[in-house]
């Protein structure tokens, strides 16, 4: 088969798989995963193209670019007061998951004492590729979703230097572990060169971009091959050092306020998505699941699995957060999210074909090559257990916890004005949540008075975006008097909930384009059954337009809705039979069944049905 339309295919099938993913309401990890084991026993390894030096060379350069995009999703903000907890997580929590995991790949799966050191190294680490989509996937508040994201990839560098490290004492030692002076001192000058080269790269990309000698459209291309170079080299002067250098080069550029990269972390994440896509499967699609592998597995890995999951991770946790202001369901919720993903695949690969090169003939070091063919497929067996387990069962545990919901159905209101009170008190009475955010201290003061939870913020603010817990919210709806900045909000939260999640009320019609003040691509899905503009909406409600709750049933039908209400009813949001709150827009018909509630904003005057029907319609419309 022709290698370029083996590429596009497995890229077409990574992408494929995160679409039904998201169609499915099921972690992406899970399906890429499946996906790449079913084309592995289609299309085996040798078939596509490339050799192993090449193959793992790009498996490399793939993974810098994942983990930098992670560290420019991490901000030193929103760990304010936990920062304590981060560092426990990821060097005592790491050195219990290392010794643990060392032990039960020993004691149960049978690994010799030098494979069990290095494989518990190794499984470690975490990382963006996992924990991300699954954080996406559940939405937890935002204190327990931001520690699970630090750990996750941060410790995914240290996990790997960690592992490059004991590799290379297994090496040269061949097994002699009286040197515990020169591993530590290993350890640190991997560490200190990575810091050196993060920060340092990063104030010098800086200084680039506040003098503006990069035009904009190459900034990107050119970023993303200095981030490479720097892995590059960082991994030249010390194994495995280059991940350290791209976190924290990463964490360097999202926390400084000199210049913008927000161009920067649009671009990587839509790279990492790809990437993340190709590389599961290509990976997964290198394993031989047959009887001989399973055979080779044996039970007592499945066991191991089984500890780290339900063992050594809520040991691990537990110890970490000791004397800590986290409450018992956010630690059971972190004792719950530790899946491994690309970093642990990709570096058992590496290894595994390392050990098979230079261990095979080495003294002293015949067990950790007699173990290496296991190596690999213990490693994915952690990875496909792992994934499994979590992407799973975070979801309903979260929501159990009550550190998430699901499907968030709560309602993010730009402006407090009479007409944004009023529609929020209906949504709030529903049982759903709502948060409205404006500067006016008069309509704060007014939502205050309706018990309605009011920020005293700018919608666009960094503050509203970073620090604000938006657990149990999931779409934003712009009613503020100003268009343009309706529209920088539905630009700001599309990506935090999505372009199906943002609304804004429909602007004056312009005469032309030319006098358009938003160009339409960049406007949100426009509220509601009709376009209707804020001061439109106002003058209804101060005319005495009333909002109407009206259950549709076999008595009542929405015909009959229709036939009473007409043109005078302003259709706001539906609620289905399963209690998921529709909000109405000038794009969708509304067809609702029977069961389902109407909340529209009805006009004065409407004649009240016939009296004889009024036993009929009972608890139909009610305000």
């Amino acid at each position: 088969m022709n290698t370029s339309l083996q590429i596009a295919g497995i890229l077409a099938l990574g992408v494929g798989a995160q679409w039904a993913a998201w169609r499915l309401r099921v972690p992406a990890i899970v399906l890429l995963l499946g996906f790449g084991l079913a084309l592995g026993r289609v299309l085996p390894a040798s078939e596509l193209g490339m050799n192993d030096d090449l193959f793992f060379a790009v498996v490399s350069l793939s993974v810098a670019i994942i983990l930098f995009e992670g560290g420019l999703s991490l901000t030193f903000r929103e760990i304010q007061g936990i920062r304590g907890v981060v560092i426990r997580l990821v060097t005592v929590g790491l050195v219990v998951t290392w010794l643990g995991t060392a032990a039960a790949a020993k004691w149960l799966a049978g690994f010799s004492t030098e494979s069990a050191l290095l494989l518990g190294a190794l499984l470690t680490v975490s990382g963006p590729t996992v924990v991300l989509p699954l954080l996406r996937h559940v939405q937890p508040v935002r204190r327990v979703g931001s520690l699970a994201r630090w750990e996750g990839i941060v410790n995914d560098p240290i996990g790997a230097v960690l592992a490059a490290l004991v590799f290379e004492l297994l090496l040269h030692g061949q097994g002699e572990y009286g040197i515990a002076g020169e591993s530590v001192k290993q350890f640190t000058m991997s560490l200190a060169l990575g810091v050196a080269l993060g920060l340092g790269g990063g104030r010098l990309l800086q200084g680039v971009l506040r003098r503006y000698l990069l035009p904009d459209h190459l900034q990107n291309p050119l970023i993303l091959a200095y981030v490479l170079l720097l892995f590059a080299l960082s991994n030249q002067l010390k194994s495995e050092s280059g991940l350290v250098t791209v976190t924290l080069l990463g964490i360097y550029l999202a926390n400084q306020r000199v210049v913008s990269v927000r161009h920067i972390v649009e671009f990587k994440e839509n790279l990492s998505v790809l990437l993340i896509s190709m590389l599961f499967i290509t990976l997964a699609s290198r394993l031989r699941l047959d009887a001989d592998a399973f055979r080779r597995i044996g039970w007592g890995s499945v066991a191991m699995v089984a500890v780290m999951i339900f063992a050594i991770r809520p040991a691990a946790v537990f110890a970490s957060t000791i004397g800590s202001t986290l409450s018992w369901r956010e630690r059971a919720f972190l004792a719950w999210i530790h899946p491994r993903g690309i970093v642990a695949a990709a570096v058992a690969s590496l290894l595994a074909l390392e050990i098979k090169r230079k261990l095979a003939d080495v003294p002293g070091a015949q067990d950790l090559a007699a173990d290496a063919d296991r190596f690999e497929l213990v490693v994915f067996l952690v990875i496909i257990g792992t994934v499994t387990v979590y992407g799973l069962s975070l979801a309903p545990v979260s929501r159990w916890l009550g550190l998430s919901g699901e499907n968030p159905q709560g309602i993010l209101f730009a402006g407090a004005s009479r007409a944004s009170r009023l529609i929020a008190k209906a949504v709030q009475d529903e049982g759903y949540s709502v948060l409205l955010v404006d500067t006016n201290p008069r309509n704060n003061a007014a939502a205050r008075m309706a018990g309605l939870p009011v920020l005293y913020a700018s919608i666009g603010s960094e503050y509203v975006h970073d620090q604000i817990d938006l657990g149990g919210i999931g779409r934003l709806l712009a009613m503020t008097p100003n268009d343009e900045v309706n529209t920088l909000s539905v630009m700001g939260f599309a990506e935090r909930f999505g372009r199906a999640g943002v609304y804004q009320l429909a602007a004056q019609e312009a005469s032309s384009e030319r006098t358009d003040r938003v160009a339409a691509y960049r406007r949100g899905r426009t509220l509601f059954n009709r376009p209707i503009t804020l001061q439109q909406l106002e003058e209804r409600i101060a005319g005495g337009a009333k909002l109407k709750k009206t259950t549709i049933s076999d008595d009542f039908t929405y015909d009959d809705f229709l036939a009473r209400y007409g043109d005078a009813a302003l259709v706001l949001f539906r609620v289905d039979e399963t209690g998921k709150l529709i909000i109405a827009t000038s794009e969708t018909q509304q067809h609702p069944k029977s069961g389902q509630k109407l909340i529209a904003l009805v006009g004065e005057g409407v004649e009240p049905p016939p009296a004889e029907d009024s036993q009929r319609n009972a608890g139909s419309p009610s305000a």
